[in-house]
């Protein structure tokens, strides 16, 4: 028996290590770390000052998107919404504000919260504005944002409307930048 897990011990000290071709390039170690935090250990705020949890959502997939009032992209709400409809039985859709790009996102929750179910009769969870790029960055995009963080994919948000999918388990599947539309079939066949 201590031979045994002295032999563990070794397998699993050398499987840990990385690996070097000839070439010097080094590869994944064998066996690595998967992320600490999943997208199901966040709760954010809500724009209507509630709280939204993600672990809530277990079972379907989410859709995150960064949003703005006054960007060439809003009218991007009205797909955002009528995809929300047609799949919310497996899907969820959350709106995060965010005022990083042109400064096209000035209003307070309230404000934003008015204009979305005005103009685009917005159903979908929607979270108090936050910051999706720089020193103050929101703890959920610093997640959605970097590999070391979720484990699978490195993303720059460039601007507003940029989207992430994960699956039904909270992995994140894929990133998909500000041009590509909610209903597109980049999205939908993923759904």
């Amino acid at each position: 028996m201590i031979k045994f897990l002295s032999m563990s011990s070794i397998l699993m000290s050398i499987a840990m290590q990385p690996i070097s071709d000839n070439r010097g390039i080094t590869n994944q170690p064998l066996l690595k770390n998967h992320p600490s935090k999943t997208i199901y250990d966040f709760k954010v705020d809500g724009l209507d000052g509630g709280s939204i949890d993600f672990s809530s959502f277990k079972g379907k997939k989410i859709l995150i998107v960064n949003t703005a009032s006054k960007c060439g992209y809003t009218p991007q709400y009205k797909e955002l919404e009528e995809l929300y409809e047609k799949y919310k039985n497996k899907l969820v859709i959350v709106g995060f504000p965010a005022n990083n790009f042109g400064g096209q996102e000035p209003g307070t929750n309230a404000e934003i919260k008015e204009f979305c179910q005005k103009n685009y009769g917005v159903s979908f969870p929607m979270a108090a504005k936050v910051s999706v790029k720089g020193d103050d960055t929101a703890p959920i995009y610093q997640w959605l944002c970097n590999k070391s963080q979720n484990g699978v994919l490195d993303a720059e948000i460039k601007w507003n409307f940029g989207k992430f999918l994960l699956d039904e388990h909270g992995k994140l599947l894929n990133y998909f930048p500000s041009k590509i539309t909610p209903l597109s079939e980049e999205i939908t066949s993923k759904l």
